[in-house]
């Protein structure tokens, strides 16, 4: 497991008081595997994130990234946000850069790695551009291009397709899927869309409403190698939909 939670609480203090926000959260994710954690509004599942990301501390319980505890953030540990948090007065070049010069790892090197994943995913054209001249689709890409330039192990997906109008959230979605596997990365999306959460990962974990614990862990076997978009209209997509929609308990 490049990812490991064991029994994981968390308890923060708010104005009126103490909340329990997670509780006996235990899983493992692989190396290579791309998951998703959906869950009802407001259970905690950004906060899981940044407890992984070594944001956030845990009350109890422990957390491991490639067989080390997490007590900090870790470099082996890439952060994309909901929004892409491009600096409009940045270039894309200047943007795209920007955590390696945070992590004094803007080398020769690096940067000639930063242009290969420019030039790979159609975007090498645009890097004299600022924000504002790029589709937002675009900006995504950049976004996720900036994530990959410090060659994370692990990426944290905070719905980052959640600002997008449907149709681009559709493209770009699969965009940023084929992206992080053809770099071969794991990755952890938030989502609260369960038709995207199933179009996009290979195993799926349900947490409760808060204080969050695992409520089922889906293993989305009979869509394996399977597109986004063909998935949708696979059989199993209606099957997984329904028994996921039935456990978050959603009232329409």
């Amino acid at each position: 497991m490049i990812v490991q939670l064991n029994n994981v609480d968390l308890t923060y203090q708010a104005p009126d008081g103490e909340i329990d926000a997670l509780r006996g959260i235990d899983f493992g994710i692989f190396d290579g595997e791309f998951v998703s954690i959906v869950g009802p509004s407001g259970c905690g599942k950004s906060t899981l994130l940044s407890v992984i990301a070594g944001l956030e501390p845990t009350s109890a319980g422990s957390v491991y990234v490639d067989g080390d505890a997490v007590t900090a953030p870790s470099p082996k540990i890439g952060y994309m946000p909901q929004k892409d948090q491009l600096f409009p007065w940045r270039t894309i070049w200047s943007n795209v850069i920007l955590g390696l010069e945070l992590q004094h790892q803007n080398t020769a090197e690096r940067q000639k790695y930063v242009h290969a994943l420019l030039e790979r995913y159609g975007l090498s054209e645009f890097v004299h551009k600022i924000p504002a001249q790029l589709s937002g689709g675009m900006r995504q890409r950049c976004a996720l291009i900036r994530t990959l330039a410090t060659d994370p192990k692990i990426l944290l997906l905070d719905e980052p397709f959640s600002a997008l109008d449907y149709q681009t959230r559709l493209s770009v979605s699969t965009d940023i899927y084929t992206i992080i596997r053809q770099e071969r990365k794991t990755a952890l999306l938030v989502t609260h869309d369960i038709s995207e959460s199933i179009s996009l990962s290979d195993r799926i974990i349900v947490l409760s409403k808060r204080p969050a614990f695992v409520k089922a862990i889906h293993d989305l076997e009979d869509l394996t190698g399977i597109s986004p978009m063909q998935r949708r209209d696979h059989p199993a997509f209606r099957k997984y939909f329904n028994t996921i929609w039935k456990e978050l308990d959603i009232n329409v």
